[in-house]
């Protein structure tokens, strides 16, 4: 159960009237590695399993192709849930020595992060041998949104896409959090064992640093979202060979970086 429905007033211009509007549902996921708490996500229920898998694999903490153990220690009827994962100790990564000490709410990709060096990334830039033409992004976008069933219910969540380099898609993952869904989507992969098909990564809001480091640990080349990108995503991507674009709405897209990976000209 990813909505709910609230009790809310419309106000229009004359008039005004109760209704049943459909919320996305916002929920706490505390996260144990080997009994031991180690940080909140704000989140959207399902999918809880290939969120923390993304996550982990993100943060450095566990990037074995081997799945791990889960057990569910608490869940209530409000969907706060804790879940223990069990790693052996000498499969963590050293992710793991940066503990989230802090509330992670579903809108912060960088909260409880105790120092500056935490949010850098290191590693050799991504070979990228795949170009799309300007409408298959359109196209994609479009496929995208068909498959968004809660947000067309609630309105309220965010889509993460991944597409293989023929323009398929592999997996779509919905979530309050942008993060989240891109969490939820690599996790996904991981968990089948396909990410290497992983070509373009799609999102519906914007695009910060940690959606661009995401990728890149996943090995994604090209990011593409409806909206913004910051400055330090924009950094990010053309220091790691990621082609970023933002603002691709109908015919429209403004590309940050590697531009080569686009066949936009008419």
């Amino acid at each position: 159960m990813q909505t709910t429905n609230y009790q809310s007033i419309k106000i229009t211009a004359n008039k005004s009237s109760k209704l049943e509007d459909t919320l996305v549902i916002e929920a706490p996921l505390q996260i144990n590695i080997n009994n031991e708490a180690y940080t909140v996500v704000m989140r959207t229920p399902n999918n809880d399993i290939e969120l923390i898998r993304g996550l982990l694999f993100a943060e450095d903490i566990y990037k074995g192709k081997e799945g791990f153990l889960t057990e569910t220690i608490e869940e209530k009827k409000d969907f706060s849930t804790i879940i223990n994962v069990i790693i052996p100790k000498e499969k963590l990564g050293k992710g793991y020595l940066n503990k989230r000490t802090l509330l992670s709410v579903s809108s912060c990709g960088i909260c409880g992060k105790k120092e500056l060096s935490d949010i850098e990334i290191s590693g050799e830039k991504l070979v990228n041998s795949t170009s799309f033409l300007q409408t298959e992004i359109k196209y994609m976008f479009l496929k995208m949104k068909e498959l968004q069933n809660t947000f067309h219910s609630s309105g309220g969540s965010h889509a993460a896409a991944i597409f293989n380099k023929n323009r398929e898609i592999l997996v779509i993952k919905e979530d309050i959090g942008r993060h989240n869904a891109v969490d939820k989507s690599i996790g996904e992969l991981l968990l089948k064992n396909n990410l290497k098909e992983a070509s373009i990564l799609l999102v519906s809001g914007r695009v910060s640093y940690e959606i661009v480091s995401k990728a890149f640990f996943a090995k994604i080349p090209i990011i593409v979202a409806v909206s913004a990108c910051s400055s330090l995503a924009v950094d990010f991507a053309k220091e790691f060979g990621i082609c970023l674009i933002g603002f691709s709405r109908n015919d429209k897209m403004t590309i940050y970086s590697n531009p080569q990976h686009i066949n936009y000209e008419r």
